[in-house]
């Protein structure tokens, strides 16, 4: 089966009360658009194709800053010359339905003698939807040899939902908007979820949609009772639930929807072995890999490709994006990780900061207000308190003391600092790099290292300590006649 999907996304959104285009309100880490475009593309469609309206270079832009991206394709008038690409956007210049919407993306579809095949149309603002239902609904639609299929659902509350109209034969012939339908039309509770599979065939019935005269629109619901009075074949289905077709149109909604985002992936990972202390409480993203008999407490944020190994524990008030933290790690309380590796039993916070580009060794600790970024550290390295380790590649079983800083920035570039393995760095030490501490090498505390430190040695720098005995005294009778110092004997 040839298949494309049509997204229409050109919807105002004036009920959001926000300047931010309605697609584009997040469900958790990602865009509501960019969850429909997830799960059109586990159909593994030959196209996508996204109708927007004046907010194109908006949404446009937030796609492409996805963390995976789709190569696209687009601009003022349809899909640019060249090689197909996977996804591309057509604008509506007016807002004159969602009739219109699929019109203006023919445009990008190739045209009715370019595609044949099945086109599915969704919606930018229903971002539960997932691909496995797509993927059943899709199959009905070609098992019962349909030119135009739709998913229904029943509703708990119908009204605003467009009602399905049945036959003595409950096959259905029409549908009728909320506003338009009569009394005894409105107590029906199966309704259209805005789902459809269309043969391309069909498509040549969207010219026939009538205008709605008091919306100005044309509205696409209208092409079944068209094609069933031309004798097409079509065919409801009644396979979705209220909470994935719910389309999200008001900030209420969105929170709704975002409950049940989190409610749905956290009862998925319970299955699979992973423990929650308040799942309610915990946001992971869908593209986050949990292994099992991993224990997550509360207000964790788990965030884009990020994958946890199996028997870790994730204490409190932690967030980890676009990671890897293998078997056994333990992260404990309000910590941040980024785009890095902690691998197995290592030991990271509380309070730490593990920025982009890092790779945490096995069974290293990073304690207590640590700051790590772009850097390497071995396996058993310890930094267990107050430090900053930046652009530097430190080995196995190091201890760095607290208070070192690796200055990396003289202002113009960053250089690198290198500890061998098995190096001792006092507390309170400065590294300027570029410089490397040798195999086995100690620094004193309090060291400010300029020069490379050969392996196995000592290196010391400080200021000759003074004692200036007496000095306090004598400080303290100037300022203060209230002060006074006992002498020996005094009683």
């Amino acid at each position: 089966m040839k298949l494309a999907v049509v997204i229409l996304a050109a919807g105002r959104g004036e009920r959001m009360n926000s300047p931010l285009p309605k697609v584009l309100h997040g469900i958790f880490d990602k865009p509501m658009l960019q969850c429909v475009i997830d799960s059109a593309s586990g159909l593994k469609p030959s196209k996508i194709v996204i109708v927007v309206g004046k907010n194109y270079g908006e949404i446009k832009d937030a796609i492409n800053k996805s963390p995976h991206p789709p190569f696209i394709k687009g601009g003022r008038g349809g899909i640019t010359k060249g090689k197909q690409s996977s996804l591309s956007f057509v604008i509506q210049e007016k807002p004159n339905g969602t009739g219109d919407a699929l019109v203006r993306a023919k445009s990008a579809l190739g045209g009715l003698k370019d595609f044949i095949g099945t086109i599915l149309v969704l919606n930018g603002d229903v971002p539960l939807i997932t691909s496995e239902t797509l993927k059943k609904f899709l199959s009905l639609h070609l098992r019962g040899k349909n030119d135009i299929s739709l998913i229904s659902f029943a509703a708990a509350n119908p009204a605003s939902y467009g009602r399905i109209l049945r036959d003595r034969n409950s096959r259905i012939n029409s549908i009728v908007e909320d506003k338009d339908a009569t009394e005894a039309q409105r107590k029906i509770n199966e309704v259209n979820s805005g789902v459809y599979a269309i043969k391309s065939g069909a498509l040549a019935l969207l010219k026939e949609i009538p205008l709605n005269i008091a919306k100005g629109e044309y509205y696409l619901t209208d092409i079944i009772g068209i094609a069933g009075n031309k004798g097409y074949k079509i065919n409801a289905y009644c396979i979705g639930s209220e909470d994935e077709m719910m389309g999200v149109n008001t900030i209420p909604e969105l929170m709704k929807a975002r409950k049940i985002f989190r409610e749905r992936l956290a009862d998925a990972w319970i299955k699979k072995g992973v423990i929650f202390f308040d799942h309610d409480s915990v946001f992971i993203s869908d593209s986050v890999v949990i292994g099992n008999n991993t224990t997550i407490y509360p207000d964790v944020c788990l965030e884009g490709r990020t994958e946890i190994g199996r028997g870790c524990t994730i204490y409190p008030n932690v967030r980890i994006v676009d990671s890897v933290i293998k078997d056994g790690v333990v992260v404990k309380d309000s910590t941040v990780i980024e785009g890095s590796v902690i691998r197995a039993k290592a030991v990271v916070g509380p309070f730490a900061h593990i920025r982009p580009g890092c790779d945490i060794g096995s069974e290293a600790k990073i304690g207590n207000f640590v700051e790590v970024k772009k850097s390497v550290l071995g396996g058993g390295t310890k930094a267990s308190h107050l430090s900053y380790l930046g652009n530097a590649s430190i080995g196995k079983g190091v201890n760095i003391g607290a208070g070192t800083i690796t200055c990396n920035y003289d202002g113009k570039k960053k250089s690198r600092t290198t500890i061998e393995d098995g190096a001792f760095i006092g507390s309170d030490t400065q590294l300027i790099a570029p410089v490397r501490v040798g195999r086995g090498a100690y620094i004193g505390a309090g060291s400010t290292i300029t020069k490379c430190v050969p392996a196995m040695s000592l290196s010391v720098s400080r200021v000759e300590q003074k004692n200036i005995e007496g000095w306090a005294r004598k400080k303290f009778k100037i300022q203060s006649s209230k002060f006074k110092v006992k002498k020996k004997g005094n009683k």
